[in-house]
């Protein structure tokens, strides 16, 4: 049996020992060889030297977390760090890996429902894979011919739907087997942009009983007459919170099995569902306007994603309403994000008909501007030979730590 991984643990203040502890229990994979109650990094010698990884835990955005992050890296550069942060991360994961960081997992307030073995192999998880890492070990496998694409947006109103849809019937175009998974879980249009009426849901799915499978799956799929497969979602916002990240990780895992594409439409912003779609993702389709706000928030979302370590190659870029005369030229655009567009969409009447109708562009005006537009999008994907092996970003996870009352 392989030895234990040795970690020291820095504990905030007003966050009960006892709770991390029991968080931290995966023994025999896991030994807690010392804690600090103060962010201060108070531990003997001994323990400082074996120590295999330090984990940080703190009650969310802590600035005090991200000082001490900051400094125990420049002092100690090859052990890794790894964060459990209670409650939402927003706003704190860029600044965490900015600090220099391998990981972070959010810890909820409430205990969602979930056993102790699930919330341990998660952690487990994390820890081995922020060491691997750092020994240069980590090297998860992955099949060359699947492909699951993130697509993101920092913000809303700015055709992620649009993007994503039109993506999904241009792969089933060229033949491909396709799912796309509407992850905007209180929100979601991807139903009614493909004029859908689903019976069941994401929903549904995570809530239903037994184990997940390939079979199983397909039941909750609702069918486009392109041959797109629509896990749709949630038709009531309270139900959201039904889904959780490591189920999208188990969705995710049986679908590759059966279908050559998943693409993801994503809600604005790093959530934690978000970051595990990215987590288990091949590639990045980042959808921004032309206008000035956008450009600006699209700028930072390819900098977290470049701080979460996800290579700039699997990174592609729309930018939707691109012929806006605004005042932005497309030099403007590469001097802003560091890189040019790959994908131009017009802005055009038939683009805004074609989600009235509940018909993609892409079958609908599919010889328009915006449609060719779409269709050069999915032949970024399907004319690569292969898919290299995907990048690993953190795993956002969630588990249980309650502060002191």
């Amino acid at each position: 049996m392989a030895d234990p991984i040795k970690i020291l643990v820095s504990l905030e203040e007003d966050l009960e020992r006892e709770l991390t502890e029991a968080v931290l229990a995966v023994e025999p994979e896991v030994q807690i060889i010392g804690m600090s109650e103060d962010l201060e990094g108070r531990w003997n010698s001994a323990a400082e030297q074996a120590a295999d990884l330090l984990v940080v835990a703190c009650g969310g955005y802590s600035q005090r977390a991200l000082t001490f992050i900051d400094r125990t890296v420049k002092e100690n550069p090859d052990r890794p760090v790894v964060v459990l942060a209670e409650g939402s991360a927003n706003g704190f994961v860029k600044r965490v890996f900015e600090a220099g960081a391998d990981d972070i997992l959010t810890l909820p307030v409430t205990d969602g429902g979930r056993d102790r073995a699930t919330a341990t192999g998660e952690i487990l998880f994390m820890v081995e894979k922020a060491v691997a890492r750092k020994r240069g070990s980590f090297s998860p496998a992955r099949s060359s011919n699947d492909g699951l694409i993130c697509v993101l947006g920092p913000k809303g109103g700015i055709g992620k739907t649009l993007t994503a849809s039109n993506l999904a019937v241009a792969l089933a175009h060229h033949g491909e087997r396709v799912v796309l998974v509407d992850l905007d879980l209180q929100f979601g249009d991807i139903a009614l942009t493909l004029g859908l009426s689903p019976g069941k849901t994401i929903y549904d799915l995570a809530t239903s009983s037994g184990t997940l499978d390939g079979e199983k799956i397909d039941a909750y799929l609702a069918q486009h007459e392109s041959g797109v497969r629509v896990l749709a979602a949630p038709i009531r916002p309270d139900q959201a919170n039904a889904v959780m990240p490591e189920f999208l990780r188990e969705v995710y895992a049986t679908l590759r099995s059966s279908y050559d594409y998943i693409v993801i439409d994503t809600p604005p912003g790093f959530t934690p569902e978000v970051i595990a779609s990215i987590d288990s993702s091949t590639h990045v389709c980042m959808v921004g306007t032309l206008d000035s706000l956008s450009l600006k928030n699209t700028a930072l979302g390819l900098e977290t994603l470049r701080l979460m370590g996800y290579r700039g190659d699997r990174v592609s870029l729309v930018l939707n309403r691109a012929d806006s005369r605004v005042g932005i030229t497309r030099e403007d655009v590469t001097n802003v994000l560091g890189r040019p567009a790959d994908v131009l969409v017009p802005s055009h009447r038939d683009v805004a008909r074609s989600v009235n109708e509940g018909v993609p562009i892409v079958l609908s005006a599919s010889r328009s501007e915006a449609g060719r537009a779409f269709a050069s999008l999915a032949k970024l994907y399907v004319t690569e030979a292969t898919t290299p092996e995907a990048p690993r970003t953190n795993g956002h996870r969630r588990g249980r730590l309650r502060r002191r009352h």
